[in-house]
This record gives structure tokens, C-alpha cells and sequence, in this order.
């Protein structure tokens, strides 16, 4: 498994979207436009260059990166080379590459709601967040790891956030703090 962070946010400009619309492939472009602001634009693309960027470091090359397909719940993937997962917030651009399924989820630090804590995790990961010395951070810890998951089942948000960390008790789960955001990703 191999993973990429980018965490320069200063880069999300108008100019260095059109840049990254210069270098990218035409079906990427137009995913990325139809977001109506310059962050998500700048985000969609920089994903994609990110995935290449790993994906030639590991001896693929660029004019390889056809388009993605994407299963019945929305997850992409590419069939032609290794598994792949995506994420991103306001602070961070995360990709992740792996031969078998993966899952990685990037989420900045938030304002502490506790009805959000009770509708997405089960009693005992409520006292792991309620107990911590940070609650908001314990909160996204067990967010990231819950959407790792899903994404490396392929789910999405359609399974039970309560106990998905439960449900899939085989995968690997691994969590980095950053001083503004939490990363996680899950695999075989």
C-alpha cells in the first residue's frame, strides 16, 4: 500500500487550476468543472494528478491512466492497474494505491457535535469520544477510519456507520493526526 498527501492548500488558485486542466485528461476535466467553485475544481484535479504521480512512481505510465469506471455504489476504480482511493477536505488532498482493495479518508478537525456522535457510532466509540481529552478529534479519528471502510468495501455511507468498524473486524485500519486534520485508511 502506498499513499500521498498534499496539504499545500495555497496552491487552490484559479492559475493553478488551469494548469492542472492543461495536464490532465479531457473526462477528468470535465468532472472537475462541474464543481461551481475553484477549491473543488482545484481538489478533483489534483486527486487525479496525485494517482498518476503514484501510479508512475510504481511504473505505470501516464498515457495508462484511462478513465475510471465505477460500481454500483459510485466507487471508482480502474481496471487496468491497482486498486486506488481518494479523499479530501478543506486542509489535505489524499490518494492511495494498493493491489488489493483500499479505503482512505482525509477529514479536517471540527466543531464537536454531539447528536452527530450519536447518530454514527455505537455506545462504546460514544464513550471513546465523549472520554477523550479532544472529543473532536477522537470524533474524526473514528470518522476517517469508518469512511476508509466503506470505501475499501465499496460500500459508501450505505452501511451501518454504528458498526462498520465491527463489521469488518479483518482489515487493516491505520489513523495519522495532523495538527489541522486526520487521515485513515483501511485495506486486506
Amino acid at each position: 500500500m502506498q499513499y500521498v498527501v498534499f496539504d499545500d492548500m495555497t496552491q487552490c488558485t484559479e492559475q493553478d487550476v488551469q494548469r492542472l486542466l492543461s495536464i490532465v485528461p479531457q473526462w477528468r476535466c470535465e468532472q472537475a468543472l462541474r464543481y461551481k467553485h475553484v477549491f473543488g475544481q482545484w481538489t478533483c484535479l489534483k486527486a487525479w494528478e496525485l494517482w498518476a504521480e503514484l501510479l508512475h512512481e510504481n511504473g505505470w505510465k501516464s498515457e495508462t491512466c484511462s478513465a475510471w469506471e465505477y460500481n454500483e455504489y459510485g466507487k471508482p476504480f480502474w481496471s487496468r492497474g491497482p486498486q486506488f482511493s481518494l479523499s479530501h477536505c478543506k486542509e489535505a488532498v489524499a490518494v492511495a494505491i494498493n493491489e488489493k482493495p483500499i479505503g482512505i479518508d482525509v477529514e479536517s478537525i471540527r466543531h464537536y457535535d454531539p447528536a452527530l456522535v450519536e447518530r454514527t457510532m455505537n455506545p462504546a466509540e460514544q464513550k471513546q469520544v465523549t472520554n477523550a481529552p479532544n472529543p473532536a478529534r477522537e470524533f474524526v479519528r473514528l470518522w476517517t477510519q469508518k469512511e476508509a471502510v466503506v470505501k475499501c468495501i465499496g460500500t459508501g455511507i450505505v452501511d451501518d456507520l454504528r458498526e462498520v468498524l465491527n463489521r469488518h473486524p479483518l482489515l487493516e485500519i491505520q489513523t495519522l493526526d495532523y495538527p489541522h486534520y486526520v487521515l485513515s485508511w483501511a485495506h486486506e
